[in-house]
C-alpha cells in the first residue's frame, strides 16, 4: 500500500497528497476504516490509487496528536496569530492556547500581525510590552504585517519541515498571512465594526504544501478556549514555561497560597509578569490573598 497525507478535509471531501507523485487525489475511505476512526486533515493514510482522481483509503496511521479546534492531526507547530487592535489583543485567550498546545505536544509560536496599523505611541508601547512579556517567558515571538510583507519571511523558518497551522481569533489576519506566505489570494474578511471581532472566513481545514515535507494550514477562528477542558487544573502550571525555572518548598505547590513559593517570589521580584501570573490564576479559577502585594 502507498502512503499519503490528508491535506483537505471539509464535510465529505477528503484530499490525499501522495509525496512520490506530488499530486493530490480525492480520498475515499473504505467502510472498515470509517468503522474504526474518523479521518482528519494531517492524518497519514495508507491505500491505493484506483483511478486518475481517486485514492482508496485502507488504513490510518497512529497519530502523535489530534487538535480539537481546529481538527488537525500530527501537528508539529502552531503559529498563534494575534493583533494589538482590530481586533483588540486578548492575553487570556492567548495564554489558554499556549497551555493547550503545549499539553498536546505542539510547539507554539506567537505572531503579532497588523503592526502597520499601530500609529499612536500608546499602541506601539502596548505591542512592545506584550512582545517582551512573551519573549521573556520563553516563547518565539514575531512582529509582522501581512499587508506590507514586513516580518513574513521570519514565519517561513517556523514552517520548514513540519505540519504547521495558523491559529487564533477571527479577524487577526491568519488567511492574509497564509496568502502572503504562499503567494496566492485566499478569502479574507474585515473585522466587524459593530462587534470588534473578526468574521469567520475558513470553514474546513486545508493544508498547503510549503517546500518539501512542509505543510501549513489555515483554520477557523475562535473567541474562547478553556484549558481545563483538556487537562486537570493541577497540570496547568506545567505549561507556563517561566514557572519551570523556579523551585518551591513543596513539590506539588500550586503557586497560589502555599508558603515559600518560588514562583510567587519571582512575581514579586518582577521576574515573572503579573499579567501572566494573573492569567494562570484565572485559568485554574484560584484566589490568591496577597495578589495586590505581589503585583504592586
Amino acid at each position: 500500500m502507498r502512503k499519503g497525507l490528508v491535506v483537505d478535509r471539509e464535510a465529505q471531501m477528503i484530499g490525499v497528497y501522495l509525496f512520490d507523485e506530488d499530486k493530490t487525489y480525492r480520498g475515499i475511505p473504505r467502510k472498515k476504516v470509517l468503522k474504526k476512526t474518523k479521518i482528519y486533515a494531517g492524518d497519514y493514510v495508507l491505500g491505493n490509487v484506483v483511478d486518475p482522481q481517486t485514492f482508496a483509503i485502507e488504513d490510518v496511521e497512529e497519530r502523535k496528536n489530534l487538535l480539537v479546534r481546529p481538527p488537525v492531526a500530527n501537528v508539529d507547530r502552531a503559529i498563534i496569530v494575534v493583533s494589538i487592535k482590530n481586533p483588540d489583543f486578548d492575553n487570556f485567550l492567548l495564554d489558554n492556547l499556549l497551555v493547550v498546545y503545549e499539553h498536546e505536544g505542539v510547539d507554539p509560536v506567537i505572531v503579532f500581525n497588523k503592526i502597520d496599523i499601530l500609529q499612536t505611541e500608546e499602541e506601539i508601547k502596548e505591542l512592545e510590552k506584550w512582545f517582551s512579556i512573551y519573549t521573556d517567558a520563553g516563547y518565539d515571538v514575531a512582529k509582522v504585517s501581512a499587508r506590507t510583507g514586513e516580518g513574513v519571511d521570519k514565519i517561513k523558518d517556523y514552517v520548514k519541515g513540519s505540519i504547521c497551522i495558523l491559529a487564533g481569533p477571527s479577524g487577526v489576519g491568519k488567511s492574509s498571512i497564509l496568502s502572503a506566505l504562499l503567494g496566492i489570494e485566499l478569502e479574507t474578511r474585515e473585522v466587524s465594526e459593530k462587534t470588534g471581532r473578526g468574521r469567520h472566513t475558513t470553514t474546513g481545514v486545508r493544508l498547503f504544501k510549503f517546500w518539501e515535507n512542509s505543510f501549513i494550514g489555515d483554520a477557523p477562528g475562535f473567541s474562547k478556549v478553556d484549558a481545563l477542558l483538556f487537562m486537570d487544573k493541577k497540570e496547568v502550571k506545567n505549561y507556563f514555561r517561566e514557572f519551570l525555572r523556579y523551585t518551591c518548598k513543596y513539590p506539588n505547590c500550586t503557586h497560589t497560597n502555599e508558603p515559600e513559593c518560588g514562583v510567587k517570589e519571582a512575581v514579586k521580584k518582577g521576574e515573572i509578569s503579573c499579567e501572566r501570573y494573573k492569567s494562570y490564576l484565572k485559568i485554574i479559577k484560584a484566589f490568591v490573598e496577597d495578589l495586590e502585594e505581589l503585583c504592586s
